[in-house]
């Protein structure tokens, strides 16, 4: 009789999440809180922070230079970034399942990628005035929860090499460099059109000091997939030149080829860029969009322990 109360209420825990049955099939019912629970409350809390500061409207007047945090956010914000690290932790560790090893997909690194993201602007809006930008992260971070929420990724019980690990976070690392030195580059480019039409830029960072903080980001950002890529082909047995190493390394090469170009050519402006926007959005294609084509278009699943 126990033990058909705990199935129960393990299927009520687990019918909040979007989670594969083979997951939850696999999961102890000694557990208090069941993993689908857990992610679901942690994903739900997340949800609710962004869209709470994504509805916030600015209260400085149009034009008027907003040059304080807008204490308002804070709350939620802080609500919402805690929730999302503990969905991300609850998912990619393999919380709950019956076999040790992490869990991993397309959406949990885009979910992953959007909260480093938000991390250096957290830290970043403490110093510079970056408060233009703050809804729109809240409302890309709340889809990139969701997506996570619905496609948590597949088990992955053994990794290739004991260097996999670490393979895995440098690529992650990077994801998140580029994704915040694409956010640098838009807001360069907003205050480059602004200031060519004569405009004002209320409570903007100067042009000189975006370029600047792009660049090293790029800088940062390659230094860091250099990093990652050697490892992936020194511990893969045989290396191939599939769809995910493929667009890798493009992405790699337009990355390097824009601080070489900035650093011989002097490029800079919309060029640069453009550069650098093809070279992020290669290296999206690289791990998000081919994981995606196999796990929602395909329906196929981890072939082995490799990323």
């Amino acid at each position: 009789m126990a033990r058909t109360a705990t199935a129960q209420k393990y299927t009520a825990a687990m019918s909040l999440s979007p989670a594969s049955a083979a997951d939850a099939a696999a999961t102890t019912g000694a557990l208090a809180v069941g993993p689908g629970m857990a992610l679901a409350v942690a994903s739900l809390l997340a949800l609710l922070g962004y869209v709470w500061v994504g509805l916030l409207r600015p209260t400085a007047a149009p034009g008027e230079a907003v040059v304080r945090r807008p204490l308002r956010s804070v709350p939620p914000m802080a609500l919402a970034w805690s929730a999302q690290f503990a969905a991300l932790f609850i998912d990619i560790s393999g919380y709950g399942l019956a076999t040790p090893g992490a869990r991993f997909g397309f959406a949990p690194a885009l979910s992953m990628t959007t909260w480093l993201v938000l991390t250096v602007y957290l830290v970043e809006s403490r110093f510079l005035p970056l408060h233009s930008v703050r809804r729109v992260l809240a409302w890309l971070a709340a889809a990139a929860v969701v997506l996570a929420w619905s496609f948590p990724g597949e088990s992955r019980p053994t990794a290739a090499s004991p260097w996999a690990p670490l393979h895995w976070v440098l690529g992650l690392a990077s994801y998140g460099l580029f994704g915040v030195a694409v956010l640098h580059a838009a807001l360069m480019n907003r205050a480059e059109t602004r200031l060519r039409q004569k405009l004002a830029t209320p409570g903007g960072l100067p042009l000189l000091q975006l370029e600047r903080l792009t660049f090293q980001f790029v800088a940062a950002g390659v230094s860091v997939l250099s990093l990652a890529i050697f490892l992936g082909w020194w511990f893969t047995p045989a290396w191939r030149w599939d769809h995910k190493n493929l667009l890798a390394v493009l992405g790699w090469l337009v990355l390097a080829g824009l601080l070489v170009g900035r650093r011989v050519y002097g490029w800079r402006g919309r060029r640069a860029t453009r550069w650098l926007y093809a070279g992020a959005a290669l290296l999206l294609l690289s791990y998000a969009g081919s994981r995606f084509v196999v796990e929602v278009i395909l329906q196929r699943g981890l072939a082995g322990g490799g990323a």
